[in-house]
């Protein structure tokens, strides 16, 4: 229990994740709680990746049995907004099926990534794959870095 205490390590920022992962197992995450200050509660759909080049953000949505044609992709004021429907699986929808457990989410979604000022939103591109989509919202050219030669 104190071993934290015998052997302190030189990384604070490591030790604070172990303080969290452990404060989370004695607690629960379960509750509809997020398990982290940015993200969602467990079993948010659908789940999001966001991350950072230095051309481009890149927002990966995992969509699977989602038809490409019942998402909706919008920006607007600074917001990148996903949203759709997924459908139920057919053999719930019979009437003579009983149901013992429904884990996979069906219905309406919608989630929401803040954009910065740096997003050329006229260059935009969304594709689909194995359901995966993938967002690619390049950097505006002025903002982007760039290397000087030196003569």
């Amino acid at each position: 229990m104190y071993e934290s205490l015998l052997n302190l390590s030189s990384d604070p920022i490591a030790e604070f994740e172990k303080l969290q992962r452990e404060l989370q197992h004695v607690l629960g995450t379960g509750l509809g709680r997020p398990g982290s200050i940015r993200a969602l509660a467990s079993g948010a759909f659908p789940a999001i990746n966001v991350a950072s080049t230095p051309s481009s953000m890149e927002v990966y949505a995992f969509v699977p049995g989602v038809d490409p044609s019942d998402i909706d992709l919008q920006i607007h004021r600074g917001l990148l907004s996903i949203s759709g429907e997924r459908r139920p699986a057919r053999s719930t929808q019979e009437g003579n099926c009983s149901v013992y457990a429904n884990e996979r989410y069906a219905g309406p979604f919608k989630r929401t990534v803040s954009l910065n000022d740096q997003v050329d939103t006229d260059k935009v591109e969304a594709h689909y794959r194995d359901g995966v989509l993938r967002i690619s919202l390049p950097r505006r050219e002025a903002l982007q870095p760039k290397r000087i030669v030196i003569q």
